[in-house]
């Protein structure tokens, strides 16, 4: 069985009825258990004091903002080349949450930063191309809203989605593109030396794993939404020309 056979509407409303409860009920419990952990059986770090306990929201956030936008990036390329309208509604069904996502990491980085910089906000590379990326979240949503029919739609937002690719992976690896912003490194690194220590990387894993799995349970939800939404769409267009 090929697996874009999972992609027909059908199918694909079938296998993600059971699947969603899972999904839910599995992002709830990581995160329950990855958020206590980390706000109330982690020590204060030696220079950032009890501050440093945002990472726990910001870095997932910040994390799923980025990939949620390849997600949709990866479902558009589908939608162009292959022509399945899943991919495209479920490209349309991640923008919010993304968007969400994004917004999330733009206040919890303003959280984390104000006593270590002074300030809520500054043009740093990495904050800025987020703010972008913010915007193009945006831009996306209003141009699904702003078009009547669904695959110009699609396609539109295809071209979007492309171009805000830029500050997608811009926004992952501005530390690296520019070495004198105020931002930090990364916070979860294979190199030893700059990785957090043990104590708060495990309950930082645990929190990831919760946010990606919700963000997996709220697009396959808001999934099936659109699905209903395009039927409900054809049989009244149906009904009309009858």
């Amino acid at each position: 069985m090929s697996m874009w056979e999972y992609a027909n509407p059908k199918k694909f409303m079938g296998w993600t009825r059971p699947v969603l409860p899972w999904t839910f009920g599995l992002a709830g419990v990581c995160l329950v258990v990855g958020l206590i952990w980390g706000f109330f059986f982690t020590p204060d770090d030696f220079r950032q004091g009890s501050t440093v306990k945002i990472i726990y929201l910001h870095v997932p956030s910040a994390l799923m903002a980025i990939n949620a936008w390849i997600m949709m990036l990866v479902a558009s390329l589908i939608w162009v080349v292959r022509r399945h309208h899943v991919s495209a509604l479920a490209a349309r069904a991640a923008a919010p949450v993304g968007l969400v996502m994004t917004l999330m990491a733009l206040f919890t980085g303003g959280i984390w930063g104000q006593p270590m910089w002074g300030t809520f906000w500054a043009w740093d590379p990495r904050l800025t191309s987020f703010l972008i990326l913010f915007l193009f979240y945006l831009g996306y949503i209003a141009l699904w809203e702003a078009i009547e029919d669904p695959d110009t739609a699609a396609d539109l937002t295809a071209v979007l989605c492309m171009v805000g690719s830029v500050f997608a992976i811009l926004s992952r690896y501005a530390v690296l593109f520019w070495s004198q912003g105020l931002h930090q490194g990364a916070s979860l690194s294979l190199d030893a030396e700059e990785n957090i220590s043990d104590v708060f990387w495990f309950p930082l894993l645990v929190c990831i794993a919760g946010f990606v799995l919700l963000f997996v349970a709220l697009v396959l939800m808001r999934t099936r939404t659109e699905i209903r939404i395009r039927r409900m769409r054809a049989l009244e267009v149906r009904a009309n020309r009858a």
